[in-house]
Formats: C-alpha cells, sequence, structure tokens
C-alpha cells in the first residue's frame, strides 16, 4: 500500500474527477459520439484505452532518457501503434462482435489526445511506476465518463442495459416510447455537456479555471 500514498494517489485518483481527462481537459471526447450508443462497446473501448495508455506511458517512461528530442513523436507513435494492434488482434480472438461493433475506433486510438498529451506532459518526465498509475488514472477517467454516457444513451434510447430489456412491458403499455434521438451522435456530446455542468456546479473552484 506504500506505493499508491500521498503523489501517487493523487496521480491515480486524480484524473477520476478533478482532473478528468474529457470533462476538465476536454481530450477524448470524438469518442464519445461514436461508441456509447451501447454499455458493451463503450466498456470495452474504455478498458482498451486504459491498457494502451498504462502500458506506452511506462514504455515511453522507461526509454525517455535514450529517446533523441527531435523523433520522440515518431518513436510514441510506435509504441502506441504497436499497443493497439495487439489490443485490435485481442479483441479480435475474444470479442469478435464487440470489435465489429468499434469497427474502426479501435485503430483510431492511436489519435486519441489523452494518449499523445500523456506521453507528452507526463511520461517524458517521470519514472515507470508514476507513469503507470497516470496512465490507468487518465484510461479509467475516460471510461467512466463513457461509461455514464453510453448507461443513459442506452437505457433511454432502447430500453436496455447490455442488450437487455430493463423497462418493464406495462410502461410502454401505459404509452412510454424510446427516445431514438438518445442514439444519434449530438446526443453524446449533449450528454457530456450535462455531465460537465453537473461536475462543475459541485466542485465551484473549477469555475475559476
Amino acid at each position: 500500500m506504500g506505493l499508491l500514498t500521498g503523489k501517487n494517489k493523487e496521480i491515480l485518483l486524480g484524473p477520476l474527477s478533478r482532473n478528468n481527462p474529457v470533462i476538465i481537459q476536454m481530450l477524448g471526447i470524438c469518442s464519445a459520439l461514436a461508441v456509447t450508443a451501447k454499455l458493451e462497446p463503450a466498456i470495452v473501448m474504455a478498458l482498451s484505452v486504459t491498457v494502451v495508455v498504462a502500458f506506452a506511458n511506462v514504455i515511453i517512461s522507461l526509454l525517455r532518457n535514450t529517446i533523441p528530442n527531435r523523433i520522440r513523436i515518431i518513436v510514441q507513435l510506435v509504441v502506441v501503434a504497436a499497443l493497439v494492434t495487439v489490443v485490435s488482434e485481442i479483441l479480435k480472438a475474444f470479442a469478435y462482435e464487440v470489435s465489429k461493433q468499434l469497427s474502426v475506433f479501435i485503430g483510431l486510438i492511436i489519435t486519441n489526445c489523452i494518449l499523445m498529451g500523456r506521453l507528452e506532459a507526463f511520461a517524458l518526465g517521470n519514472r515507470p511506476w508514476n507513469s503507470f498509475l497516470d496512465g490507468i488514472g487518465n484510461g479509467l477517467g475516460y471510461g467512466l465518463i463513457l461509461v455514464i454516457i453510453a448507461f443513459f444513451r442506452e437505457l433511454l434510447g432502447s430500453g436496455t442495459l447490455f442488450g437487455l430489456k430493463v423497462i418493464p412491458t406495462a410502461f410502454y403499455d401505459l404509452g412510454y416510447t424510446n427516445n431514438g434521438l438518445m442514439l444519434m451522435p449530438p446526443m453524446a456530446l449533449i450528454c457530456c455537456a450535462v455531465i460537465i455542468w453537473v461536475h462543475r456546479s459541485k466542485n465551484k473552484e473549477l469555475q475559476e479555471k
């Protein structure tokens, strides 16, 4: 437990709320538009990004003193591309249906601004363990927002969670209908905006930043 005290705890837990990469740093929002119509692909994308960010951070941290400054971006892209390829192949082998739902968006993890942001801002200047915690924290912070958005979009748009019907038939008999607008990409942006509004309302000090 000594590895998760003080600064390390802040590195790991900070991105979950006070320094969330999506609602505070405004990074990785594009993913929310594409993969949050259902919970299952949102969770898989969140886990995939978390794994890639964490291990990319560790690798770049280990190499930080040997990478020439002029080619650091190229090295970072090569590392991220290799990890994304591994994740993509694992998904095709063990979760093929979800892999098809995510389609090209797994490959586009390479361009996720959270990745390059953490590699540049943190991994290049910190030790491997701290970099690993930073990757896990930012990945989970990103995933938390995706899951919240996907929960409401699938529930209100399809009346299901994980593909299972959760809204009683009696509600539909009384006139309730699923809101098809929730399944459209713009609603993901609106949901994200609502989360930002609620978060800022509960954390007044962030309004001054």
